[in-house]
């Protein structure tokens, strides 16, 4: 079942994730509704947050990036080929030099600014049959990791832009909590006036 994605000025998007364990309820149905909403969205990442769950649960596929032809085909096979489901993630570690990439958000649609974000971390998570990882990734599949985890730490990437960017997004970011944008898929807005 697809979701409503919630928009930008949502108070659930600032809130710190809780921790679920196996018997969160239903919680296989939702893993699979959040990658059907992620996919109708033509997103490559999503979290609990973003469907208005305070929870630490993202997902991540980022195979729409493998159609890059700037990238080598060693990088395109593997961000083809990455799928995965993190339960109550923890970053362990980041490490390198920052890089910029530009970043958007299916719950801040079209608003893109570059981030800087360290190319390698180290993350321990639970998969959806709650087996213990740890891995280290780097490049765009740590980058995809970082934004998502963000999400389950009530932090969005608009929070790491420079003071001047924040202030020459701001309408935007104001017309995308009131609902006045046009997205194709479904979204929930926090400040949109009720139809009488």
């Amino acid at each position: 079942m697809i979701l409503p994605i919630v928009a930008y000025g949502d108070p659930v998007l600032k809130k710190l994730g809780e921790e679920i364990n196996k018997d969160y309820p239903n919680l296989k149905e939702l893993i699979d509704n959040m990658y059907e909403t992620m996919d109708g969205a033509y997103g490559v990442g999503l979290a609990a947050p973003q469907i208005g769950l305070p929870i630490r649960l993202f997902i991540v596929d980022t195979s729409p990036f493998a159609e890059d032809e700037a990238l080598s085909p060693e990088e395109q096979k593997e961000l083809k080929a990455f799928k995965r489901t993190f339960i109550n993630a923890q970053i362990i570690n980041e490490e390198g030099d920052e890089w910029a990439f530009n970043e958007g958000c299916l719950s801040i649609p079209e608003v893109r600014e570059d981030v800087f974000r360290k190319p390698t971390i180290t993350i321990t998570y639970f998969d959806e049959n709650f087996e213990k990882h740890t891995e280290t990734f780097a490049g765009l599949i740590a980058r995809v990791i970082q934004h998502e985890y963000d999400h389950i730490e009530g932090i969005l990437f608009t929070d790491k832009l420079s003071t001047l960017k924040k202030r020459l997004i701001k309408g935007k970011l104001a017309n995308i909590s009131k609902g006045k944008i046009s997205v194709d898929y479904r979204m929930r807005f926090p400040n949109q006036k009720k139809k009488r």
